[in-house]
């Protein structure tokens, strides 16, 4: 085994320590661009695999699970193998999987692919975020982790914009394309620049029965929420033995967890009540939050004639509006009690799912359709900020780094369940609405006249109207996912008074 001298070594300076700074954002820009990259380009994907938009939705919710599942082994990791090493590695991964994601002809094969994506990506973030802290000089340490909250916060603006752009006028291939070179420049520049930071290599013990019960029921829970809607849920007897893996795994895993001296995923946190009921609210909140950014651009441009690049716009407002309160929160959380911040924050995203309901149907405009998500942004870092606070200033110090593991793959879990149930949802309500619309339509054969009178044959005349009853059919069926949304983010505000007030301060990095 080898080790580092005892000395730690001195922070960079100059060009180099700029180089690093670059290198350590620029991937976590990547990775956090990569979650949302991918939303608005289900309708060029599914077009081109030959497949449905539901099916579609499988590039977002495998690589998110993977990510997932990825990230309570990041400290092992790093122990095992260097922070660094792990860090290059994963990058270059990253590199390799997203170039085979670019050149996949099935469905099977680009999801394997993101899978293998998401597992590179996973401890990326956080180890991003750690050696910033060993390179630059303390004194620069809260400028530094402004820098990387900056890329955090706006990557998600530049997914939707870059993968709707490159989508319509490059092919979806590139969305995955363009981070080759990314990767393997910082791949390489990362380890040519920090090598000599590495961490001591230690051979600690790795949870490898938990780990494999984890990934046993999340995997099933996963395939059951995208196949179900294709397979009538539990009339197939493949869903049903899904249900079975998943919910027999899950206890297992809560079993063995709980009673393990060194767990995969240390759940003892959830005795800490504030621990609890923060998460709690964060699962329900965001993953809402994060369904609505799949099933938005689907509907724009599946129903409203929006090209992957106008519905990456639309969308991309939602961040616009974060990045500029995020200052304010963060004065705000020192005099006002963060459970009220949350409370706000979350009745605020609840507030704006009304407003879609109100405003947003089959002939509004484009300010119509943006301005919700421009309002709905400003309420994110009062939700996000201050339950992290809330969250790990219940557990004990020690417990910091474990709790906020948790908090992280339940959040990025919460996101890949929601789209899948989201989803399903939206479809199914389509299809009500147009059924009820067919039975009960007004003025459909006087319509049909007039069309043939001006010159369309009957047969282009009936496709006119089956596409108007489609389009009212979809808005309709939206804007009751939008009411769900509204009542999930209510309940999801509510909780939150069962937490007590942090009693300790959290490290700026601590979330993450």
């Amino acid at each position: 085994m080898t080790t580092p001298s005892a000395s730690e070594p001195a922070p960079l300076s100059g060009t180099t320590l700029i180089l690093a700074g670059v290198v350590l954002a620029l991937t976590n820009f990547m990775v956090v661009l990569d979650t949302t990259i991918a939303n608005v380009s289900v309708a060029h994907i599914a077009g081109g695999l030959g497949i449905s938009s539901s099916e579609g939705t499988w590039v977002i919710t495998s690589y998110a699970v993977a990510e997932a599942i990825c990230v309570p082994l990041t400290g092992w990791l790093s122990k095992r193998f260097g922070t660094v090493r792990v860090f290059a590695a994963g990058m270059l991964g990253f590199g390799i999987f997203s170039m085979l994601c670019g050149m996949a002809a099935s469905l099977g094969a680009l999801v394997a692919f993101r899978i293998g994506q998401g597992i590179c990506g996973g401890p990326l973030m956080a180890l991003s975020q750690t050696l910033l802290l060993r390179v630059f000089p303390k004194e620069k340490h809260a400028m530094t982790m402004g820098i990387w909250a900056m890329t955090t916060l706006t990557a998600p603006i530049f997914g939707p914009i870059l993968g709707g752009t490159i989508s319509d006028n490059w092919g979806w291939h590139w969305i995955f394309f363009i981070n080759v070179p990314v990767a393997i420049g910082c791949s390489l520049a990362a380890w040519a620049v920090l090598r000599r930071f590495e961490t001591a290599l230690v051979k600690d013990r790795i949870d490898g029965i938990g780990l494999a019960l984890l990934i046993l029921w999340v995997g099933a829970l996963q395939l059951m929420l995208d196949l179900g809607r294709e397979h009538d849920w539990f009339g197939a007897t493949m869903i049903v033995q899904l249900a079975l893996i998943a919910g027999i795994g899950f206890l297992s895993f809560l079993i063995w967890e709980l009673t393990d001296k060194q767990p995969a995923v240390d759940l003892r946190v959830f005795r800490h009540r504030g621990f609890s009921v923060a998460v709690l609210a964060l699962v329900f909140a965001y993953g809402t939050f994060f369904a609505s950014l799949v099933v938005i651009p689907q509907w724009l441009q599946g129903a409203m004639g929006y090209t992957a690049t106008w519905a990456g716009y639309a969308t991309a407002f939602n961040g616009v509006a974060a990045v500029l309160m995020a200052p304010v929160v963060a004065k705000r959380m020192v005099t006002v009690d963060p459970r009220r911040l949350v409370f706000l924050g979350i009745l605020w995203l609840g507030a704006t799912s009304l407003l879609r309901i109100i405003w947003w149907n089959s002939a509004a405009d484009f300010w119509t359709l943006a301005l919700p998500q421009l309002i709905q942004g400003a309420g994110m870092p009062f939700f996000f900020v201050p339950l992290t606070t809330i969250a790990l200033g219940a557990v004990e110090e020690e417990e910091t780094a474990s709790a906020a593991g948790v908090m992280n793959f339940l959040r990025t879990m919460a996101g890949a369940v929601a789209v899948a149930i989201s989803t399903t949802l939206w479809y199914d309500g389509a299809q009500e609405k147009r059924a009820a619309l067919s039975g009960t339509l007004n003025g459909a054969q006087a319509t049909m006249d007039r069309l043939m009178a001006q010159g369309s044959t009957l047969e282009q005349a009936r496709l006119m109207v089956s596409q108007l009853v489609d389009r009212e059919s979809v808005a309709l069926a939206t804007g009751q996912t939008f009411l769900f949304a509204a009542c999930i983010f209510a309940a999801a505000a509510s909780i939150i008074w069962l937490a007590p007030r942090p009693n300790r301060a959290v490290n700026a990095g601590a979330m993450h």
